[in-house]
């Protein structure tokens, strides 16, 4: 552990800049070892500072070697400047001027990808949140926003494509012979959505034409290869523009829209102003290597970072504790465009479960932050499940209680006030506010309140006055740094259901109707519903109305009828989902206890139910018949006992498959279809209905049902299905699995993003050997621990292995802590995100809990980054 350890920015310490940058000229020299980057930067004291006199403080990094630095052609004598640690520090400035400097960086030796680096033979960037600083000395913050103008000279044999933002200007050659190529962007832009690219790439041209009547060039780049992927991405783009036009009104800006592939990135996609970096993964898609899920996912990041352009590029965030206003709000965007292109209740009920696991479990551990943090020590830390997911769970609320029509009105509000300029969350609601003359005052708390609420319902019913009372109170648990909270506005969406599942209508505050929004203002409130002439089951929280969570007692008979006919596609699989989770948690006692596992299941006659019912969507059916993952499991359970939470999803899902096996069976063939492959809605919501029916037909232990995997693994003529079976093999420990295992391999090696699949299951396999396995995965020639989709495979995989990352004897949590430390120094956003499963100590089982917290107490004693050591530190407070 370091002697000095980093200190915390905190939001109440924002001051605006001393100095402004009005436009930003960088010229980059590549070379294959070193790069020189000359800027020239045309700066002025900020007259909001109000201190005349206080010196200049540009950002730099450790691996930026200052050449030389000029005040309007002045070269600076060493005695007039000064590099202290990360900063350049010029004491004496005129009110205006033109800063020069010329800085040397290597990329090829970047392994951190941050700023300037090599990813295969291409040049690429990656600035967001304080990449800039790894390129040259600059203001980098995001309240810092100028006019770039990027001049790129390079070997063109080597480079013939050279990239930047904007739109290019010219293109020539020096005396030397080298290309120049001169890039101008006319919107301002802080340096965290500056880009540039230089390699030897393949390009996939189209045109896109605006409501206006604009016509955009399209370009999508990757490396020779891969370029007969990009075909749907380009599409997905498209559709994404008209989307917008349609929906918000934003009509894109620049006459050329570029995006590039590259495989060494540490995030999924980057919304660089014009030039939008991919992770390749998140873009390359065609039928024979890329799943449906995959699909969908390159479809709903190609429309999220192109939305980015307004709320994110046009309209940026003021300082990096408003990452949600950028990020939440774009998110809420690309979640209702997907809504819109496919099955809205499906996507919901996606986006739902995601968050439910993964970021409920975040406001539950040592990391829980509000939407709008008030502090951090490393702001890469900060790109979270809370201030993506929740934070777009706050846009949609805003949404509820706004009504469409006044949303729109908000957000025209909000892009029109705001136009070039870096803002924050309160401007954001105020533009709501402005626009609908809804008072969103006590709303804002969602910004700054930590941790998921808990709201209680109990209810009552009078027959002789055909009164039905809803009492719902509200809490928040203690987060860190936040002992106490505040009541939240909290919007409960609710119906009424009769015995037979018919809507009923019922009169609130003079409102008839069939679906009611409450708004929850007060710890405890009880609303009164009239004219309701039978005792109803209540639909509460329809279409997950607020990121909360719900305690009402519900009958198994009231899950059964909710599951089977409410109207609320949403809450018919949360019905289903919490049946399921009541019957798990039986089992999963039993299972601690060590008792015979026995559960007399209520799923077997709704699942029944719904097979047989054709006139349901597939893939909504699909979802429902999904079991709780392991993972919402622990997020529920405290403690965690992850080996009886393994054994009781076993127990329960052979327990099903036994019973329905005729039904799985049939519904298998029914849903196996012999046309060609699209990722059109209706064929993956049968691929995924035939699917999931194929899993649980195997585990009846049905001969016919793993002769059916064989057969499908080798007739697919698409990833899904291959991929399917592959995993149903490997997940269901059928004596093929290992064979499938090594003949995927052998047919996909030549295929990264496939391979990165295979790895991903391979590490993810319940087996005593598990760990083994992932070791040997590491030394494999598919391996690379420089590339981080591959460490997310291995690594990732691994988590998900009970039987290898919970080994009684701690050997998984040290295995994972070896490689953290290793990480921290090569890619320290890698190395923290790696750390997450290890926060989990606190609810862990005794044995297991003090062997977790041994292995981040020896990650803490190591020379940590910024990164690692936040994330450790809050996980041991």
């Amino acid at each position: 552990m370091k002697e000095s350890q980093p200190s915390a920015i905190h939001l109440k310490d924002y001051t605006v800049p001393a100095f402004l940058i009005d436009k930003t000229e960088l010229t980059f020299d590549l070379d294959e070892s070193t790069t020189v980057v000359t800027s020239r930067l045309h700066m002025r004291r900020n007259p909001a500072f109000g201190k005349s006199t206080a010196p200049l403080v540009l950002d730099g990094g450790e691996d930026v070697k200052l050449i030389g630095v000029a005040m309007d052609d002045y070269p600076l004598p060493p005695e007039e400047y000064r590099v202290s640690e990360d900063k350049l520090i010029i004491t004496a400035t005129a009110d205006e001027f033109v800063l020069t400097c010329e800085t040397l960086i290597e990329p090829q030796n970047n392994t951190k990808l941050e700023g300037l680096y090599r990813s295969s033979s291409m040049f690429c960037t990656q600035c967001e949140a304080e990449g800039f600083r790894h390129i040259t000395f600059y203001l980098d913050r995001p309240d810092v926003m100028s006019v770039f103008t990027t001049t790129i000279i390079a070997d063109e044999a080597r480079y013939p494509v050279m990239l930047s933002n904007g739109n290019q200007v010219e293109r020539g050659k020096n005396d030397e012979g080298k290309t120049v190529v001169v890039w101008h962007d006319p919107f301002p832009k802080p340096a965290y959505l500056f880009a540039l690219v230089a390699g030897d790439l393949a390009v996939k041209n189209d045109v896109f034409t605006t409501q206006s009547q604009r016509e955009i060039t399209l370009q999508i780049f990757t490396e020779s290869h891969n370029i007969d992927k990009v075909d749907y991405a380009m599409e997905a783009l498209k559709r994404s523009m008209r989307w917008d036009e349609e929906v918000y009104g934003r009509e894109y800006d620049l006459d050329i829209f570029m995006i590039v592939a590259v495989d060494d990135f540490n995030m999924g996609a980057m919304e660089n102003k014009g030039l939008n970096i991919f992770n390749s993964s998140c873009l390359l898609a065609s039928p024979e290597t890329t799943t449906d899920d995959n699909y969908l996912r390159v479809e709903a990041i190609v429309a999220h970072e192109y939305f980015h352009n307004w709320s994110g590029n046009r309209v940026t965030c003021r300082d990096w504790f408003q990452l949600s206003l950028k990020e939440g709000f774009t998110v809420f965007r690309d979640q209702t465009f997907s809504a819109d292109m496919h099955s809205a209740t499906v996507k919901r009920v996606e986006d739902v479960s995601f968050l439910k696991t993964a970021q409920f479990a975040e406001d539950a551990g040592p990391m829980a932050h509000p939407v709008r943090p008030a502090s951090f020590i490393e702001i890469s830390n900060f790109y979270t499940l809370t201030v993506y997911e929740k934070g777009s769970e706050i846009v949609r609320m805003i949404h509820t209680l706004l009504g469409e029509e006044k949303f729109r009105a908000g957000s025209d509000l909000y892009f029109e006030r705001h136009d070039g300029q870096a803002v924050t969350c309160d401007d954001f609601v105020a533009a709501m506010e402005d626009a609908s003359g809804v008072d969103l005052t006590q709303f804002k708390r969602w910004y700054s309140q930590a941790g998921t609420p808990i709201v209680t319902a109990t209810d009552h019913f009078d027959a002789e006055t055909g009164s039905y009372q809803l009492t719902l109170k509200q809490e928040t648990p203690a987060t860190p740094g936040q002992p106490t909270k505040l009541p939240l506005h909290i919007p409960v969406r609710v119906g009424l259901l009769d015995k037979e599942g018919k809507a009923l209508e019922a009169t609130v505050e003079g409102v008839t109707a069939q679906d009611h929004v409450l708004h929850l203002t007060e710890s405890e409130q009880t609303v009164v519903f009239s004219g309701v002439t039978t005792q109803p089951v209540p639909s509460l929280l329809r279409d997950f109305s607020a990121p909360v969570k719900l305690r009402y007692e519900y009958s198994s008979e009231d899950l059964l009828l909710l599951m089977s006919t409410d109207n609320d596609g949403f809450n018919r699989w949360s019905a289903a989902q919490q049946l399921a989770v009541n019957e798990l948690n039986t089992l999963i006692d039993q299972a601690i206890k060590g008792e015979t596992l026995a559960v007399d299941s209520q799923l077997v006659d709704g699942f029944k139910t719904l097979l047989n019912d054709d006139s349901l969507d597939p893939a909504m059916v699909a979802l429902v018949l999904a079991l709780p993952s392991q993972a919402y499991l622990s997020e529920l359970a405290n403690p965690i006992y992850p080996a009886a939470i393994k054994q009781a999803r076993q127990y329960l899902k052979q327990q099903l498959a036994t019973a329905l096996s005729a039904e799985f069976e049939r519904t298998y063939q029914a849903h196996s279809m012999s046309s060609g492959y699209q990722p059109s809605a209706e064929q993956i919501a049968h691929r995924s209905l035939k699917n999931i029916a194929l899993s649980y037909w195997v585990e009846a232990g049905d001969e016919k049902a793993q002769q059916a995997v064989r057969a499908q693994y080798q007739s697919a003529d698409n990833m899904t299905d291959q991929f399917a079976a592959l995993s149903i093999a490997v997940n269901g420990q059928l004596d093929s699995a290992s064979e499938l295992l090594a003949a995927f391999y052998e047919q996909w090696q030549n295929e990264p993003l496939v391979v990165n699949k295979w790895l991903m299951l391979s590490a993810a396999q319940e087996q005593d050997t598990a760990l083994e396995t992932v070791k040997s995965l590491m030394e494999h020639p598919a391996f690379d621990l420089k590339n981080p989709n591959k460490v997310r495979s291995v690594l990732g995989g691994f988590g998900q292995s009970v039987s290898g990352f919970h080994k009684a004897d701690g050997s998984g949590y040290r295995f994972l802590a070896d490689q953290i430390i290793v990480l921290n120094k090569r890619n320290p956003q890698i190395a923290s995100r790696l750390c997450t499963p290890l926060t989990r100590w606190k609810k862990l089982q005794p044995e297991l809990s003090v062997q977790m917290k041994a292995e981040l107490e020896r990650i803490l004693a190591e020379d940590l980054s910024k990164d690692v050591y936040e994330v450790i530190t809050k996980s041991l407070a």
